[in-house]
């Protein structure tokens, strides 16, 4: 599902907060936005959604421009937020319609895309980040979404698990084939996983550039291409590049 945004402004109390962003994603791309802190990745993410819509421009999924919260999108926050009163099953049928045991049926199959198929029954008190955060990927999969947006989802996680979790999200995307648009503040997440990186800078966020990782998957994180993309993101944020 092809998804494009065009000029896109948000203000909050009379204060912009991002200004005239336009980008597109084609079906089964994955798109990055990657940018400092308060340059709007997060509203561009949530008028995307249909969870914000005070925003002025367009934003067009597959040719239809519409301002309201789609059935063909899934969105995975930076905190799980599961339900503390149900299991983890319970957590990922939530919402879901339809005949009940077509539902567990089907959230079982998503459950073990996760490697989550024996922890149904548990609650959330019992699970770690890592796990936490694979029920709330499971929960967004299962309304088979073809965009999936993704805010900074990974970010409380530990290095290692941060890095599993990237791995089964592209074992996910290739299964399924979603666009994904995930904003971040990891440089190196953003290479490893996207196929292009739009970069937000300033305040109000402006779009500063586009990059295009052709790096081929699978990607080796510690390649001398993704160092060469990198250092050119640092010097796009104007962060120092120290060289030896």
């Amino acid at each position: 599902m092809s998804l494009e945004v065009r000029n896109v402004s948000r203000s909050f109390d009379g204060k912009q907060a991002v200004n005239n962003i336009s980008f597109f994603a084609e079906p089964g791309e994955i798109i990055g936005i990657l940018g400092t802190s308060g340059s709007g990745k997060s509203t561009v993410l949530r008028a995307i959604s249909g969870l914000d819509r005070g925003y002025d421009g367009d934003i067009a999924i597959n040719g239809n421009v519409e301002k309201e919260i789609q059935d063909t999108t899934g969105f995975i926050f930076q905190e799980p937020r599961l339900f503390p009163w149900l299991t983890v099953l319970d957590n990922v049928t939530f919402g879901l319609k339809g005949d009940k045991k077509d539902k567990i049926a089907r959230a079982k199959v998503y459950l073990k895309n996760v490697g989550l198929d024996e922890s149904g029954g548990l609650y959330p008190r019992q699970l770690s980040g890592g796990m936490a955060q694979r029920v709330a990927i499971a929960r967004a999969l299962v309304t088979s979404p073809e965009i999936l947006l993704l805010d900074e989802p990974f970010s409380a996680l530990d290095a290692f698990t941060k890095m599993q979790l990237q791995d089964l999200l592209l074992d996910v995307w290739k299964e399924y084939q979603s666009t994904i648009v995930l904003v971040t503040h990891d440089i190196d997440e953003a290479m490893y996983l996207c196929n292009r990186i739009i970069i937000l800078r300033g305040q109000p966020g402006e779009l500063h550039k586009e990059i295009k990782i052709k790096e081929p998957r699978p990607r080796n994180r510690a390649s001398k291409q993704l160092a060469a993309y990198k250092a050119e993101i640092l010097e796009s944020l104007d962060l120092n590049v120290k060289t030896s």
